[in-house]
């Protein structure tokens, strides 16, 4: 018996060893590369590995997920790339990360050269974290920016659902992690459109108009900042603000709910470190926000309709007004196929729809927008059915918001999960919010994802399969600047970073 365990036990060292082998191979990213002053004794690999990844984990994200899957990177590939978002930000490490990799180069280093070529990023955290390094490989322009995968480890996880990562919160123990990191080096490349928003209201006499007050401040929308007065965007007696977005931005009663859902879990962090107390707590506030009874409890004037004008762009620079039946509560600007964890609002158009309306399946990378309404919490329950969808009001390549004159003194928005309360001045109607196309970012995908590519022939959708689309909708009668990696992108020091989705 004493043979066979110490047998049994030589047998499971070596596969152990093996799999370490394995993962050197693939994964592991020599020290020299990531640090311009290692050690030249430090660790070099014979070969240039297959999928050289960076990891970056928000540490405090999904409870206790977050330190649990930073600790387990750490124990399989070098420490030194895997970083946690709350020691130092993501623009910080990619500068000097290249920078020593052009260094390198010069110097003839043809594996420096190789690494870069093949490297990818995984980010682990909720919507928030991701578009914090989105934001950042973005600006940093680089000549080959690096595709991105993404752990969820928030509530919605639209982005990583999207791109057929999940949305649960993964397991953090070694096998799954390693089956993770196999997905990873098999998964596909997809660009994926990013969009510019800019928001531009009159300066007031008294007081501020800053669009979130400091005690209200959700903290992913570190996107979201004032120009300088020197940019080309300042307007003089104006106030601007820019920024941008990957997944959806909207406007209304379902940004309410996502309000008070963020301000609660601010006051009370500790109620909310499990992704499923996390959802049943936002049903929750769904009910008591009045989502489910809106024709009773939220007057007319709120509505989209009555709080401002839209407008938007079919054909680049021709501007249009598009009609927003009055009962409409909520709008939504889609740009992934995933809103509220996992589900799909535009849904596929059926033949006849895009034929006689101009509509088309939502693809990820054809530079438009599904703009889309719902009237209340119920209209959105009919997502859950087969072929269910809410209203759809348009596809555009842009989309601006006038907002009325002293109709409303607030209204609440959201950018990727991200919600605020927005001031609107009561004496005038100079408030508006612009979004345009900025450019694409290079995703990685499982090959059986959801997000669709309208260049890759094997993601068309079937003319015939969508035929039972539902008729809901008839039923109710209804200059771009870049984000600013350094700036845009990085949280306040005071700010927690526990609390991104």
């Amino acid at each position: 018996m004493f043979v066979v365990n110490v047998a049994l036990q030589l047998e499971l060292m070596a596969d152990s060893e093996s799999e370490n082998n394995n993962i050197h191979r693939d994964f592991y990213i020599p020290t020299y590369i990531l640090a311009p002053n290692a050690s030249s004794n430090s660790l070099r690999l014979p070969d240039v590995p297959t999928c050289p990844v960076l990891v970056f984990v928000n540490s405090k994200s999904g409870g206790q997920l977050g330190g649990e899957l930073l600790r387990t990177f750490r124990h399989l590939l070098n420490k030194y790339q895997v970083f946690d978002l709350g020691e130092e930000a993501p623009d910080s490490v990619l500068r000097r990360l290249y920078l020593n990799i052009e260094r390198l180069k010069g110097n003839g280093d043809q594996f420096a050269g190789e690494i870069e070529e093949r490297m990818r990023i995984i980010v682990a955290g909720g919507d928030g974290t991701a578009g914090w390094l989105l934001g950042v490989v973005s600006d940093l322009k680089l000549s080959q920016p690096p595709p991105i995968a993404t752990v969820p480890l928030g509530t919605g996880n639209n982005l990583p659902f999207a791109f057929g990562w999940g949305k649960k919160n993964p397991g953090t123990d070694l096998s799954s992690v390693i089956s993770f990191l196999k997905q990873v080096m098999n998964a596909k490349e997809m660009k994926m459109d990013s969009w510019h928003i800019l928001m531009r209201m009159r300066a007031p006499k008294v007081g501020s108009c800053d669009p979130v007050a400091p005690l209200e401040l959700p903290h992913s929308l570190h996107a979201f900042h004032r120009v300088s007065p020197s940019d080309e965007l300042n307007m003089e007696g104006f106030h601007t603000f820019r920024g941008g977005f990957w997944n959806y931005f909207s406007m209304g009663m379902d940004a309410q709910v996502s309000y008070a859902f963020h301000s609660e879990r601010k006051m009370n962090p500790d109620k909310f470190k499990n992704q499923l107390v996390n959802q049943s707590s936002y049903l929750k506030l769904g009910c008591t926000q009045g989502w489910f009874f809106a024709p009773l409890v939220r007057p007319s004037s709120k509505n989209i309709a009555q709080l401002t004008k839209v407008k938007i762009m079919k054909k680049q620079g021709e501007w249009q007004d598009l009609h927003i039946p009055p009962s409409v509560r909520s709008i939504v600007c889609l740009n992934l196929p995933s809103f509220s964890g996992g589900l799909n609002p535009w849904g596929t158009p059926n033949s006849n729809k895009r034929r006689y309306r101009d509509l088309t399946p939502p693809f990820v990378d054809d530079g438009l927008l599904e703009v889309v309404g719902f009237r209340d919490a119920w209209h959105g329950l009919v997502l859950l059915a087969p072929k269910g969808h809410g209203t759809r009001l348009a596809q555009a390549h842009g989309i601006r918001f006038e907002f009325h004159k002293g109709t409303a003194d607030h209204t609440f928005m959201r950018i990727d999960g991200e919600p605020w309360k927005q001031p609107l001045p009561e004496n005038d109607d100079t408030v508006v919010v612009e979004i345009s196309h900025l450019g694409q970012v290079k995703m990685l995908a499982t090959h059986d994802c959801r997000a669709k590519s309208i260049y890759d022939p094997s993601s068309q959708f079937s003319h015939d399969a969508d035929e039972a689309d539902s008729d809901e909708e008839n039923s109710v009668n209804e200059e771009r600047r870049k984000f600013g990696a350094a700036d845009t992108f990085k949280i306040p020091d005071e700010v927690d970073v526990s609390s991104l989705s």
